[in-house]
């Protein structure tokens, strides 16, 4: 699964996109300092998201939409079309 896959299979779960979490976790003192686990612990108890798509949220929450280039294009089950997350929603995604 990609990064961009987690992200959208975590709204369509919770119907939150990734910004709508990223503020949240702002308002809950969450940011680039922040170790996984508070996060982790967070998600889990109220949105019962697990490891996996918890660490895709952890990411964008400690370091933004961008993800390293090693993880585009590579033709793995994990590659992304871009090094750009899209954070506000599947429906608002431009065409690829």
């Amino acid at each position: 699964m990609s990064f961009q896959a987690y992200l959208d299979s975590i709204e369509t779960k919770t119907g939150l996109t990734p910004r709508q979490f990223v503020e949240q976790a702002h308002e809950r003192g969450f940011g680039q300092q922040t170790k996984a686990g508070p996060i982790l612990e967070w998600l889990k108890n109220e949105y019962d998201l697990g490891r996996g798509h918890g660490m895709a949220l952890v990411h964008v929450i400690t370091k933004g939409d961008r993800i390293d280039s090693k993880h585009v294009g590579s033709g793995s089950a994990h590659s992304d079309d871009s090094d750009r997350l899209w954070l506000d929603g599947q429906a608002t995604r431009p065409s690829a």
